[in-house]
């Protein structure tokens, strides 16, 4: 009984879902995901017929883009983890998919076309999207665009999630230590051009004092000699 139940509120999410795929037909998966208003999303599985299904989640976006082998065949709005309680980042592969779970820790909370990402609970699945990171972690999805990726996914589908911020951060963050690197290759240089520049006229003081006493010595040569006949 339970189980139909489950079934019966699927169905009724199915007829009463808002949220309709995006189609212009001259621009691009990519092009349109751009454009894409809370809660829309674009589902064209032609664009690829073969290679292998993988996910992209931008957290700063606020994106999931499917890919058939490297062609986008899908995008959509999403709603991720809110400050504090951030999705996290990084490589991961469904583990686990279920039509209808219930939430373990937030009061039995219903997770409908759950598809579970970590074993801390961090998941893809149909729910509310506000238009802003909202959720306790989970990636929450348009009712009818988790229901079609649910059908297109199975158990081992790499997710790649990404923070664009984060990563701008890093970039930044690696730029001025770049930039630290070459001003202190760039200062060592001068200082090596400087020891260069003074190591060159120490040599050539040398070589003026080196000659002088030369000259000297031949002086006094001439001049004992002079002596030496008187």
């Amino acid at each position: 009984m339970k189980r139909l139940i489950e079934f019966g509120f699927l169905a009724c999410l199915a007829v009463a879902a808002t949220a309709q795929p995006v189609t212009h037909q001259k621009l691009s998966v990519m092009e349109r995901a751009d454009r894409l208003s809370n809660g829309q999303f674009v589902w064209e599985p032609e664009a690829a017929s073969s290679g292998p299904l993988s996910l992209v989640i931008n957290l700063t976006t606020q994106r999931v883009l499917a890919y058939r082998g490297t062609a986008p065949i899908a995008a959509s709005t999403i709603s991720t983890g809110s400050k504090g309680r951030e999705t996290p980042t990084g490589m991961f592969a469904i583990l686990q998919k279920e039509l209808m779970h219930r939430s373990g820790t937030y009061d039995d909370a219903p997770m409908p076309y759950m598809q579970r990402l970590t074993d801390k609970g961090v998941a893809m699945h149909a729910g509310h999207l506000p238009g802003y990171s909202a959720s306790h972690g989970c990636i929450r999805l348009p009712r009818d665009f988790a229901r079609l990726l649910y059908g297109v996914t199975e158990v081992g589908t790499p997710v790649t999630i990404i923070d664009e911020a984060e990563l701008a951060e890093r970039a930044r963050t690696a730029a001025e230590y770049q930039s630290a690197l070459d001003e202190v290759a760039r200062k060592k240089a001068a200082l090596q051009a400087d020891a260069d520049r003074a190591l060159a006229e120490f040599g050539r003081a040398v070589a003026a004092h080196e000659e002088i006493l030369r000259q000297h010595k031949a002086r006094m040569a001439k001049y004992k000699a002079y002596i030496a006949t008187k």
